[in-house]
């Protein structure tokens, strides 16, 4: 990883997966509609003053989204924040910095 730069696409782990689960009900309530899925199915993460990930999610069918979300240093004790998101993806979309 380049310093400041996103990692590699890697695939999403448990613990993505629960990054994810704890932004959703957020997304929902953005997008005002639940989704029938929730799946992270890739990841990639930036240091920065604490973590960036961006995550790619499967939301059924074929509809994907993007979503940022930062989590601050261990020791500031603050929940996760979803900074951003991107509807309208598709499987192949490539995860980018937005």
């Amino acid at each position: 990883m380049m310093c400041g730069g996103t990692s590699a696409t890697k695939p999403a782990t448990a613990e993505i997966q629960e990054i994810a689960d704890k932004v959703r009900c957020e997304v929902e309530a953005k997008e005002n509609k639940r989704f029938p899925e929730f799946k992270a199915v890739e990841y990639k993460s930036q240091v920065v003053a604490g973590m960036n990930f961006f995550i790619k999610v499967h939301t059924g069918d074929d509809n994907f989204m993007h979503l940022r979300v930062f989590q601050s240093l261990p020791h500031e004790n603050k929940p996760l924040t979803l900074s951003n998101y991107q509807t309208n993806k598709g499987k192949h979309d490539e995860l980018t910095f937005f």
